[in-house]
């Protein structure tokens, strides 16, 4: 047998005596709790003493002086501020249903972002108006769990946390040259041949600059050398575009280049077909905002 619900009469003037009843507690009177909530000092004082008569204890002692809560005064308070947040909650949970809204801080390296994240955006903001959306481009990494964005974007393994991750696409690395610098300097046939080519490198730490390579099904590295580092591919690629040598990057970063045939792919028959994870990560669990998810999601579709 189903039981009956009572519902109790009034639950919305409940819920309107309770942020009366927070905001006398906040403000220490009934004249500056009328004051921010646009109501007048008897009303405030009406309303307290309408929930002290149905509960049948004073929750407050009054004098000339000072508002005192008693205990049951004090239990009150916690239960009206518990209520009050969970039905802000759920009202918010439901609005973002409909029509996802808020601040939107999005952190992204400084080449993935102005190429693959930047044009998207556009598109996005069309789709979901009500969204403000905070990109900041760097190549710090950037705390998520510290609330520094509320999404991220990495590449390579990620660290071990307790961040939601959701791959985004994956970046395959690609050796390119301009046709200009393959007129004047030849192609390279092999990988032995980059010995006597400007190979421009990433200034990361390391021993030395090795690029992998594979032949016969056995993978090898080979030490190159070139006239110029960077910390980004996005630099690499332009600097290979303008003719100064041969380099190794994501594709993502030389992928305008490519189409455009600024730069060529050289020695694929020995790429060994590398790639980084993309990622977005961020906070996840149940309170997922869902300016937070459908970003993701829109991410993940967009850059599949």
């Amino acid at each position: 047998m189903n039981a009956k619900v009572q519902v109790q009469p009034g639950g919305a003037d409940r819920a309107r005596e309770m942020a009366i009843f927070s905001a006398v507690a906040a403000t220490g009177s009934f004249s500056a709790a009328g004051r921010d909530l646009n109501l007048t000092p008897s009303a405030v004082s009406r309303t307290i003493d309408r929930i002290e008569a149905r509960l049948g204890v004073r929750l407050m002692l009054r004098t000339t002086r000072a508002l005192t809560l008693t205990p049951e005064g004090q239990a009150y308070l916690g239960a009206a501020r518990r209520i009050l947040t969970e039905l802000d909650d759920a009202e918010q949970a439901i609005a973002d249903r409909g029509a996802p809204r808020g601040r939107l801080r999005v952190s992204a390296s400084l080449a993935h972002g102005r190429l693959c994240v930047v044009p998207l955006l556009g598109d996005f903001a069309a789709r979901y108006p009500h969204i403000l959306v905070d990109i900041n481009l760097t190549d710090r990494v950037v705390d998520i769990a510290a609330g520094q964005a509320d999404v991220g974007i990495r590449f390579g393994p990620l660290a071990d946390s307790g961040l939601t991750a959701r791959k985004l696409g994956e970046n395959r690395r690609v050796i390119v040259a301009s046709p200009d610098y393959l007129a004047r300097r030849g192609t390279p046939m092999v990988p032995e041949d980059l010995h006597h080519h400007n190979c421009l490198n990433f200034n990361f730490r390391r021993a030395e600059a090795v690029w992998p390579f594979v032949r016969d099904g056995r993978e090898y590295s080979l030490c190159v050398k070139g006239c110029i580092e960077a910390n980004n591919g996005e630099t690499l690629g332009q600097l290979a575009a303008a003719g100064v040598g041969v380099t190794r990057v994501g594709a993502f970063s030389v992928a305008e280049e490519l189409r455009s045939g600024r730069l060529v792919p050289l020695l694929e028959r020995y790429n060994p077909g590398d790639v980084e994870n993309v990622h977005a990560v961020f906070v996840g669990g149940a309170n997922l905002p869902a300016r937070v998810r459908v970003f993701v999601d829109y991410l993940a579709d967009a850059l599949r």
